[in-house]
């Protein structure tokens, strides 16, 4: 599309007088956005801005209570998202919506498949899938299975899966949380690709520095209104935006003076997972000789011969591209899953232990997935408040559940963790991203834990919100607690971390002093283009 072409033509989007109202909170109130063709607009905001209920009704999702949407000039009123895929709007969500055991090419054309003799005819997939892909700069490989891509192919798989329903205009949201400095390039460059096509692209993140590198507009949402919608050369830095949207400097997560003490918290040794299921070690067999036997035999390890120790007072993070081994160390230091080697909690070991015995010794776990792993979303905050914490006070008295000390406790929680709710009665399901992060946060830094897990604590949070969550880690490790920290985003890992492992493969390959990494390297050695070695 020309220059020329853009300058006459009506705008992608039109949002007029947006407004939504929810029981006790109204979500959007006179919302005014105009996208322009061909460009990329991102949209700001901290959360419980609005901005996921916004996406939510220009994708059909949800309907708006007040106000107009015109799609290229046309008004339109969407009842479901088949409505909005069908004027070609498309939407690949933060939390990617691809099967695993399906190949990429049947997870593209899922629910819009060509059909010859009503048979799937996966030869003329095939075709247009690979016309997408060289066209757009996309490239994967058709026949893979999901399971075996990596965080930016499962993105790409995403984006293909909305080009090839025919999106024009494409909504992303959060595109970059689980991305590695390269991938982010690269995913830039893919969007740049699209607009030189005449796409459109609407842009949701936190990741102030990224919205400056790609956008051509920003609009910024706060309390659910619009605030300011600016040109990308009337943005003069990030600050500016940050204080546009929370009225307060950009955090930085730099951590203050060690606080690290000589007392181990957590040792972690040899621990080992096998892809196709454990095993238990013969008799009179060491787990190193073992280790050693499983590589030998070509097996496929997950994790493969860990060892680290964490000390009070000390985060320890582990910077690693998604699928190397990070969610498979987790479920093993909770019991959640069986792998070999030695896993000890100060002077115990807990190696044989329920996930339930290791929570009730002072575990404590910010799960990576807060929908799947941390919260039940239809149920009050006070009872998701008593998750993994149901054995002892104040969720426990005698027998029963002590409902009125849960409440009240609960109540804390949300005065301490400032979790933006009508009250410790709502659901889960009601609370934006980042308050129902800052609801976790508060939980498992409950009741004095010995030891915390946390895995991606701040993804999908806001300036504000993460500037809180870091300050509670910073706390929490000056009053002694040991800290894993397992992280996508490499300023914090570097920021908060007194020592970073690098994972790889199912391996730590590298040791580094976090005064002395900049995010470019450590990326480097996340994806194996730097080889690993020891560096503290």
């Amino acid at each position: 599309m020309s220059a020329d072409t853009l300058a006459t033509a009506k705008p992608a989007v039109e949002l007029e007088g947006i407004t939504k109202r929810f029981p006790g909170v109204v979500a959007n109130h006179d919302i005014r956005i105009t996208v322009e063709p061909g460009t990329v607009h991102a949209i700001v905001g901290e959360n419980g801005a609005g901005k996921s209920t916004l996406m939510k009704i220009l994708y059909g999702m949800q309907k708006p209570d007040e106000g107009t949407i015109k799609v290229n000039g046309t008004e339109v009123a969407f009842r479901t998202p088949s409505d909005a895929i069908a004027v070609g709007i498309g939407m690949v969500h933060q939390h990617f919506m691809l099967a695993d055991n399906l190949t990429v090419l049947e997870n593209i054309v899922l629910g819009a498949e060509p059909k010859k003799g009503g048979m799937l005819d996966t030869a003329t997939a095939r075709k247009r899938i690979t016309e997408l892909a060289e066209s757009h700069g996309l490239r994967v490989d058709p026949d893979k299975l999901v399971e075996d891509l990596g965080v930016g192919d499962r993105q790409r798989v995403e984006i293909l899966k909305v080009l090839y329903r025919g999106a024009r205009i494409l909504i992303l949201d959060e595109p970059t949380a689980v991305l590695v400095p390269q991938e982010v390039e690269e995913l830039f460059q893919n969007l740049r690709e699209l607009k030189a096509e005449g796409l459109t692209v609407i842009f949701i993140s936190h990741k102030l520095d990224e919205v400056l590198d790609i956008a051509d507009a920003i609009t910024v949402i706060r309390r659910g209104t619009t605030v300011a919608s600016l040109a990308r050369n009337e943005v003069t830095s990030a600050r500016q935006l940050a204080e546009l949207m929370v009225g307060s400097e950009l955090p930085t997560p730099e951590t203050r003076e060690s606080t690290v003490t000589d007392r181990v918290a957590l040792q972690v040794a040899h621990l080992t997972m096998e892809a196709d299921g454990y095993r238990p070690v013969p008799k009179g067999t060491s787990v190193e000789t073992y280790v050693e036997k499983l590589r030998a035999d070509g097996k496929r390890l997950l994790l493969d011969d860990v060892s680290f120790e964490i000390h009070e007072g000390e985060i320890l993070g582990i910077a690693g591209v998604e699928g190397n081994g990070q969610s498979e160390l987790i479920e093993a230091i909770m019991g959640i899953r069986a792998a070999h080697g030695g896993i000890a909690l100060g002077e115990q070991d807990i190696s044989t232990w329920s996930t339930l015995k290791r929570r009730e010794s002072g575990i404590g776990y910010i799960p990576e997935d807060r929908h799947r792993q941390g919260l039940l979303l239809e149920a009050s905050l006070w009872e998701n408040r008593v998750l993994g914490h149901q054995t002892r006070k104040p969720a426990r008295n005698g027998i029963w559940v002590d409902r009125r000390a849960a409440k009240a406790d609960t109540e804390r929680i949300v005065k301490d963790y400032d979790v933006r709710t009508p009250g410790v009665d709502t659901l889960a399901l009601a609370l934006s991203g980042g308050n129902q992060q800052k609801l976790i946060v508060g939980r498992e830094m409950s009741g004095a834990p010995k030891f915390l897990i946390a895995a991606h604590p701040t993804r999908g949070v806001d300036v504000g919100a993460q500037a809180a969550i870091w300050d509670h880690l910073r706390n929490a490790r000056a009053a002694g607690l040991a800290v894993l920290l397992i992280s996508a985003d490499l300023d914090e890992l570097i920021g908060l971390s007194d020592t970073i492992q690098v994972i790889y493969r199912g391996r730590l390959v590298a040791a580094l002093d976090p005064s002395d990494i900049t995010p470019e390297r450590l990326g480097g050695y996340m994806t194996g283009a730097i080889a690993g070695t020891e560096e503290t």
